[in-house]
């Protein structure tokens, strides 16, 4: 199982990371932002990668990683939309952290203007099996942006069902996920740099 150091920082309320907000919410100018690092897509993060396919459920979607000497990972293939299928995404292996002090997910991504999704896994089940946390978040064609992705706007599924029920429990993360299931038959690229978590910081003054 890998455990995952967090390093925390600050970053200004008026720089990128607020700049790409999903949140369209005013932040005071003496606000700051904690900034924890999850991964930077390098050789020591001991996240384990893998691509997962629908080809697990019968379907013909493609997708590989290519990691670059810069440290950031492409993702990209084919989506496929035959024999019922049509996602493709990357996960890391177990995993075991603590995010309960953090109030989402910073990523800084260079994407095809499609939408991804992140997706986590504690230890909630449901019938037995994991139970998924996902939230969206868009990217912009050949472009690179930091895009904040909150915790509240997690919602549980299993295998498509949807589990409003669930509340994802941060203190028990056990996977991190990008995943594509846009139902658009295309190919696609995005390269990531990092994923961090963020938390308002006290104001000062």
């Amino acid at each position: 199982m890998a455990h995952t150091t967090l390093h925390p920082t600050l970053v200004a309320a008026c720089g990128l990371v607020l700049c790409f907000s999903t949140d369209a919410k005013e932040v005071d100018e003496t606000t700051a932002v904690r900034v924890q690092s999850i991964t930077e897509f390098n050789a020591k993060d001991g996240m384990n990668w893998q691509v997962v396919n629908d080809g697990v459920m019968g379907g013909l979607s493609e997708g590989k990683l290519t990691p670059n000497d810069a440290g950031t990972l492409r993702f990209s293939g084919m989506l496929s939309l035959e024999n019922n299928g049509g996602f493709s995404t990357f996960r890391s292996g177990d995993l075991k952290l603590d995010l309960s002090d953090a109030l989402g997910l910073l990523v800084r991504v260079k994407g095809d203007g499609r939408t991804y999704q992140v997706r986590l896994a504690t230890d909630a089940l449901f019938r037995g099996m994991e139970v998924s946390f996902a939230a969206e978040f868009a990217t912009q064609k050949g472009e690179w942006i930091e895009v904040k992705v909150p915790f509240a706007g997690f919602k549980g599924s299993f295998r498509g069902l949807d589990l409003p029920e669930e509340r994802l429990d941060t203190s028990k993360v056990r996977r991190v996920s990008i995943l594509l299931g846009d139902k658009k038959q295309a190919p696609f690229e995005a390269e990531f740099d990092f994923i961090r978590t963020y938390s308002a910081a006290a104001s000062k003054g």
